[in-house]
């Protein structure tokens, strides 16, 4: 399990789908270009003129830090969402170009094998002149193998073959259990929508998404050459009905690992159903020669379920999961299911398809969905595709000149003061038996900090890249991809892989591995400078630091032990009382209502474990901030103390603002609530804060002292 600090803007699924029909509309109703918003640092860390004077800080603290900022910087025609992270990312899409531009002015027989790999993958996604003349040509091989599949063995072979889309699918990662071993995990997927909720939707808004999305699949199936593409447009989106309804999850149930493995012998496995050829799936995939696979959405039995403990209304959002959709499977036409993978292949490559593919893709899920009216420029998506294919090559450039030394240093000294610090709070709180501690203070001990890039960055030895087809770069980069995840099966387990990239502007914590993570791209202001106050640098990239070791002990990945096996290392009584405060902070967050006249609301559930992590994480960035200026002076700066620089900058992290249909996608679908929250909903819950900004019980984000919920 991988937990993210922030996962923004439209999902990769969601970059892949449109429709014509909201194309032409886009297009009838275009928006003035806006600049990418800028935004200064002052001299410290945090520059005070953006500070509302008219905004009571303890009415608004997200608004107090922020509003004046976001007034004066209206969103970018091109995005969906704009704020301190997305600065950071758009300054590291810069920062790559830079390198690319580099190397595309070189002479090209000055170019070295990997400079040449990255021309040719850049150059290659932005030629759309070639990509217009080339046509159907580059698609048409795999469209003709999904089409003259004869058999659901055959059309299954394709969906285990690198590059085809598939309803189901299998990736080796560490054994959740077991995390000295690899083991093949197996799921289902299928939906072409981000989620099974837009299926159920009955709302106006709802059921004018469902048409627009019917209108574009009406369009791929007509490029397809269907001779009614409207009535196999409703074919496939039956299917894909059916998938919502009978087979995938709740997301918020899908979040507890307790439901999440299931091992299975290869016999077990095959078990699942008589009709389906998992054995033709198996071998194609490469995966008939293990001995466990983990299915992440078997039902569980009835005995499971009491043994849990879960409610009805729980058990009412357990999906039919994998067992589900190979019935679904071996029971749904073979035409409809062929209808389905070429669809499904033209959606996901529609990026280097001609231009009226990538417009109807952005036109659904960029502005249907999220409310975006301008695609982002090429260049900066042929910097993504780019990054896709051989991030870590180019990631070696950035590092080399964009992450100094210094900086290494002193991350791994606020990592030191924060680890110092959770184990003060874990000595400290009344909460948990001397039992309990000794596990989390071993868990503790064991955290694998990664700070910058890894030592042995990725070469992609193998991974052939031509120039002037994009497409077969795609398949190409699949094939790989699936090729080197493969090869860990039966080897010992790499600690030293990562799963961002050096130029990411993010974190995380993966539960298996027990590491936090912290790429170079995100080292920047406004989350560190070498040169910014203690204050500032604690309560931005501190609380960011305190918010990946926060999730090893948030809901989820307090199910991991220090060595990373899912296991129960908590007394029955501990356990409750820990679940009895995320429940508590769960009721919070559900009360916050942004939309459609405060009947929308957050799902506290969902975001649990982010929350929990937001809370945690500053809570440990203050007492680590306390520790790391004990005996020293902390002076007054622009009239603001230590403490409110302190949490001014975390206020900062979260600066940023949202349309109106991005805010409604990130509450329905996203693990992290909508950046105000991340801010007013965790500092009010801080004694500190109510301290260094004289709240009082009049201001509206005042919480009684009882009703405080601190965890960590």
């Amino acid at each position: 399990m991988i937990r993210t600090l922030l996962a923004l803007g439209v999902s990769a699924t969601a970059l892949a789908l449109a429709t014509p029909a909201f194309a032409e509309e886009a297009e009838a109703k275009p928006e003035e270009a806006v600049a990418a918003p800028t935004m200064s640092f002052g001299t410290w860390g945090f520059d005070p003129e953006y500070l509302s004077e008219d905004i009571d800080p303890g009415d608004d603290f997200f608004a107090y830090a922020n509003q004046k900022w976001i007034d004066a910087n209206p969103l970018p025609a091109d995005r969906a969402r704009f704020g301190a992270f997305d600065l950071l990312r758009e300054k590291s899409t810069f920062d790559v170009k830079a390198v690319v531009d580099e190397l595309t002015a070189k002479p090209a027989v000055d170019l070295t094998g990997n400079e040449r790999r990255i021309v040719d993958a850049y150059n290659a996604f932005l030629d759309t002149d070639a990509i217009e003349a080339a046509g159907l040509a580059p698609p048409q091989p795999y469209l003709e193998a999904i089409a003259g599949a004869d058999t659901l063995g055959e059309l299954v072979t394709l969906w285990a073959t690198p590059g085809y889309p598939s309803p189901v699918g299998g990736f080796v990662s560490v054994d959740a259990k077991e995390p000295t071993r690899y083991s093949v995990y197996v799921g289902s997927g299928g939906l072409g929508m981000p989620d099974r909720e837009y299926y159920f939707d009955e709302s106006e808004k709802g059921l004018t998404i469902r048409k627009a999305y019917m209108d574009y699949l009406t369009f791929l199936m007509g490029e397809a050459g269907y001779s009614d593409a409207a009535a196999t447009a409703k074919q496939v989106y039956d299917f894909e009905d059916s998938i919502a309804r009978k087979v995938t999850w709740d997301r918020a149930v899908r979040r507890n690992r307790d439901l999440t493995y299931t091992a299975l012998t290869p016999e077990e496995l095959g078990g699942l159903s008589e009709s389906f050829p998992i054995a033709a799936f198996l071998a194609t995939s490469g995966f008939g020669t293990t001995d466990r696979f983990i299915v992440g959405d078997m039902p569980p039995s009835a005995e499971r379920i009491a043994e849990l403990g879960l409610s009805e209304e729980v058990v009412a959002k357990i999906g039919g999961g994998t067992p589900a959709m190979l019935e679904l499977l071996a029971a749904t036409p073979l035409e409809v299911l062929k209808a389905w993978s070429i669809k499904s292949f033209l959606s996901s490559n529609a990026s280097v398809l001609p231009a009226r593919f990538d417009q109807a893709n952005f036109a659904f899920f960029g502005t249907t969905l999220n409310g975006v009216p301008q695609q982002r420029d090429r260049w900066k998506r042929a910097i993504d595709a780019t990054e896709g294919m051989l991030g870590e090559l180019l990631g070696a450039s950035y590092v080399e000149r964009n992450f100094p030394p210094e900086s290494k240093v002193a991350m791994d000294e606020l990592v030191a003061n924060l680890r110092v610090a959770l184990a003060e709070s874990l000595r400290e709180i009344d909460w948990m038996s001397e039992e309990t501690k000794v596990e989390a203070m071993a868990k503790l001990d064991s955290f694998d900090p990664k700070i910058g890039y890894r030592d042995n960055l990725e070469t992609y030895e193998g991974l052939a890249i031509v120039g002037g087809n994009p497409l077969a770069n795609s398949m190409s980069a699949a094939k790989w991809q699936a090729a080197d995840n493969l090869a860990k099966l039966g080897q010992p387990i790499d600690r030293t892989e990562w799963g961002m990239l050096p130029q990411t502007v993010n974190a995380y914590y993966n539960s298996t591995k027990n590491e936090i993570v912290f790429p170079a791209g995100i080292l920047q202001q406004p989350f560190f400078g070498k040169d910014a106050d203690i204050a500032v640098n604690y309560g931005a990239i501190g609380g960011v630091i305190g918010h990946e070791m926060g999730h090893g002990f948030d809901d989820q990945g307090s199910k991991s032990d220090a060595s990373g096996a899912l296991r129960n290392w908590w007394t029955d009584a501990d356990r409750k009382a820990f679940d009895e405060k995320g429940n508590a902070l769960a009721a919070q967050y559900g009360t916050f209502c942004p939309l459609d006249e405060g009947t929308t609301c957050v799902n506290g559930r969902l975001s649990l474990g982010e929350n929990i992590g937001d809370l945690g994480g500053l809570s440990m960035a203050y007492r680590a901030y306390k520790l790391a200026t004990a005996g020293k002076e902390v002076p007054v700066i622009d009239g603001l103390t230590g403490d409110q620089r302190f949490f001014l900058a975390w206020a900062q992290v979260w600066r940023g603002q949202y349309r109106e249909d991005a805010l409604r996608s990130q509450i329905r679908q996203g693990p992290h609530s909508p950046t105000q929250y991340r801010t007013n909903g965790i500092v009010r819950n801080l004694d500190e804060w109510y301290e260094a900004f004289g709240v009082t019980p009049d201001d509206d984000l005042y919480l009684p002292p009882e009703q405080r919920i601190r965890i960590w």
